[in-house]
């Protein structure tokens, strides 16, 4: 099959409530191709909103579960805010409406937070009388921010991803996994439609993923956390035996038995860790590379990589010319080794050679 032209249009799908614009890919060439698959797989579109509805389903279920409004006190901590105390609703405030309380600047610069010395999502329901630390990319110890920052990175790209091509071609995501800062890329492994096995992404592709992970981060969309049960996450992604095995895997490694869902828009996500509160965050972004790793379990599996810095950590186009270099190389992801990214890339710092 011939690589043909890659090239961008934007415009969007039918109108539905609370769903973004969405950005198209079409292939030249490609467009003469029938997928057989079409006869079998419902429509992305169809799938997006399968997800979506269940998610809100049980959003509103888990929401019922306060009927009535019952308060909870909140200890904040971190500089400045010593002997705060915010009397909140259980089951209804996050931590963003925490902040709220505070200041304009706890609000524009908090990332993530931690609930008793836990980790959580900003837009997270309290559910019970707590300390609260927001955390920011300016923390003396930033090691869990950056964490986040960089698998949010990773799950824009997958949003992206999914729906970049025409529908005519499945989008399978694969179990994402963490890697260090240090890599110089965040990563998101991806088994395109087979008719696609011979294409061959060219800078003007992998452009066009960039323009579409950019109108996301435009809008400063929320990534929304539900914590649900295995048998509600197999619900949801009913349409992937690649997402339901990546279920159950987790589900069996998870201490209390759960997983934790995010919804960006009419995107739905399956996420190993927290993420950070709203795609905004992710502003100085790039797709650098796109990765043939060879035949797999669902097909011929690709590695799309990026590089991503947030609004507070912004670099010189020289020193991003060279961290960009970094990045497209190939990023080796172990297979059985947790790792734990460091600090974000400081722009202030000179690059040297080896990067």
């Amino acid at each position: 099959m011939s690589r043909g032209k890659l090239f961008q249009s934007v415009g969007a799908r039918e109108e539905k409530a609370r769903s973004p614009t969405v950005f198209f890919l079409t292939f030249g060439t490609l467009r003469s191709f029938a997928s057989a698959a079409a006869a079998v797989h419902p429509a992305a579109a169809e799938v997006r909103s399968h997800r979506y509805a269940v998610f809100s389903r049980e959003q509103a279920r888990q929401r019922a579960l306060y009927p009535r409004i019952e308060k909870v006190e909140v200890t904040v901590e971190g500089p400045g805010l010593e002997g705060t105390l915010l009397v909140m609703n259980r089951g209804l405030s996050t931590p963003l409406s925490c902040a709220r309380h505070l200041t304009e600047h706890h609000v524009t610069n908090s990332v993530l937070a931690l609930v008793d010395g836990e980790p959580w999502p900003l837009h997270q329901p309290l559910t019970r009388s707590c300390s609260l630390t927001l955390l920011t990319f300016k923390d003396s110890d930033p090691t869990l921010v950056n964490q986040a920052f960089w698998r949010s990175c990773a799950s824009l790209l997958g949003q992206v991803l999914e729906t970049a091509f025409k529908d005519d071609f499945t989008v399978a995501l694969l179990s994402a996994a963490d890697v260090p800062v240090t890599s110089g890329a965040f990563c998101c492994d991806v088994a395109l439609d087979p008719q696609l096995d011979s294409w061959t992404p060219s800078e003007e592709s992998l452009r066009s993923l960039t323009r579409g992970a950019q109108q996301l981060i435009h809008q400063d969309l929320a990534w929304e956390p539900l914590e649900v049960t295995p048998s509600v996450a197999l619900e949801v992604f009913s349409h992937s035996r690649c997402k339901q095995e990546e279920v159950e895997q987790k589900a069996a490694e998870s201490p209390r038995g759960t997983l934790m869902l995010y919804r960006c828009g009419d995107h739905v996500l399956l996420s190993g860790g927290p993420l950070v509160a709203r795609t905004g965050l992710c502003s100085q972004y790039e797709v650098t590379a796109l990765h043939s790793l060879g035949q797999g379990p669902w097909g011929l599996h690709r590695r799309a990589q990026g590089l991503s810095l947030p609004p507070q950590l912004q670099a010189h186009h020289t020193v991003w010319r060279k961290l960009r270099q970094r990045a497209e190389k190939l990023v080796e992801v172990p297979k059985t080794q947790e790792v734990t990214p460091p600090s974000l890339p400081d722009p202030d710092q000179p690059v040297t050679s080896s990067v």
